[in-house]
């Protein structure tokens, strides 16, 4: 019961505070009794903090504000993906306390060894996080592939399969879909909003779906593959097997071509270069001809790009937009809001770090080792 209690008041704290100990126990039907004596516990543990006093509509003696505090507490969110290596360490009041990317060439690549790169980095990160004076109390992993359980089961781009990802920490520690994690770190630390399609633009394209503050995974966790919806069923064959998918046409490795970063291409978008305009003018098309199938399915309200596609945002927003009035004209009128995303190629290791916030705001009991 105390375990339950403990995540009833610190959920109302993250969903509505800061409130004081009385209007905590207005809200969640607790006595002030315990409430105050929860307070206590969380107080002690780092993970809220009271504030000056505030009367806030309240009889008698002004009370004071417990809110989250940034101060003790933070999780770490990691990523492997195609070309880098990211990691995070997040507050819990959402702010990014350290932040680290390696550039990295992952095709193909050896799961041991990229694992123990990424093992070096999580030392790193841990170990700044200490000099911050932080705790990390959990860790989460986003990789570019399907995951069961501790396993990413398959990543194409990687070129891994069935790779058991352990020993990076001794942190409890979960693993998730790039996208359907980049989704979640939209929602939590991007455009909150509580119900859209998300687009993670990367080597290879995701999509995660927001209904209602979650994220929807299907029977077998595959949801979201856009990369591999269909554009031209004669074209280019593409890593999947098919043939004319969206990634052939609009993935990082269609953009970019021959040139070695996306801030070249910007540049020579900046600059007025034809064969650059065109080339975004050609994924954006692509783009607009896959998210038509995936609004006749899943009729979101809004679309949000992200990764890659949110720095090329300015290019690509006119011909996606287009092709979607053009083919969802009859069908709805008016076409899914369009959005860049906020937080951009940083959304999927946000989202990993808000995922193990998520978990310790839902039991901070067993997280905390509050028994």
């Amino acid at each position: 019961m105390r375990a339950r209690n403990l995540a009833v008041v610190l959920g109302t704290i993250h969903r509505s505070g800061p409130h004081t100990r009385a209007a905590l126990a207005e809200l969640t039907g607790l006595t002030k009794t315990t409430v105050s004596s929860l307070v206590g516990d969380l107080l002690e543990a780092g993970v809220v903090t009271e504030s000056d006093a505030v009367r806030a509509g309240e009889r008698g003696r002004p009370g004071k504000a417990v809110r989250l505090s940034g101060q003790r507490v933070a999780t770490l969110g990691l990523e492997v993906n195609i070309d880098y290596l990211a990691a995070c360490v997040v507050d819990l009041t959402r702010t990014v306390r350290l932040r680290r990317t390696r550039p990295a060439d992952n095709r193909n690549s050896d799961p041991a060894v990229t694992l123990g790169e990424l093992r070096d980095l999580v030392k790193e990160m841990t170990a700044g996080a200490e000099r911050a004076g932080l705790r990390i109390t959990g860790a989460a992993l986003a990789v570019p592939g399907t995951v069961e359980g501790d396993v990413l089961r398959s990543a194409p781009h990687l070129g891994w399969r069935d790779v058991r990802v352990g020993g990076l920490t001794d942190l409890p520690f979960a693993i998730d879909n790039e996208a359907n994690l980049a989704a979640l770190g939209e929602l939590w630390f991007g455009s909150r909003a509580a119900d859209f399609l998300y687009v993670s633009g990367e080597i290879g394209i995701g999509a995660g779906l927001v209904v209602g503050g979650t994220v929807f995974r299907g029977t077998l966790g595959l949801a979201g593959e856009l990369g591999h919806v269909v554009v031209l069923p004669d074209g280019p064959a593409c890593r999947c097997g098919g043939r004319g998918c969206l990634e052939v046409y609009a993935g990082q490795d269609a953009l970019l071509g021959s040139l070695p970063t996306v801030a070249s291409l910007v540049r020579l978008l900046e600059s007025g270069d034809r064969r650059a305009l065109e080339t975004c003018e050609r994924a954006g098309h692509a783009l607009g001809v896959a998210l038509t199938s995936a609004v006749h399915l899943l009729d979101p309200g809004r679309i949000v790009l992200g990764g890659i596609y949110a720095t090329l945002y300015r290019w690509l927003e006119g011909p996606v937009a287009a092709g979607l009035a053009d083919r969802l004209g009859l069908m709805r009128g008016t076409p899914p809001t369009l959005l860049v995303s906020g937080i951009g190629p940083d959304a999927a290791v946000l989202g990993a770090a808000g995922l193990v916030i998520q978990r310790l705001i839902a039991d901070p009991a067993e997280v905390l080792d509050l028994q």
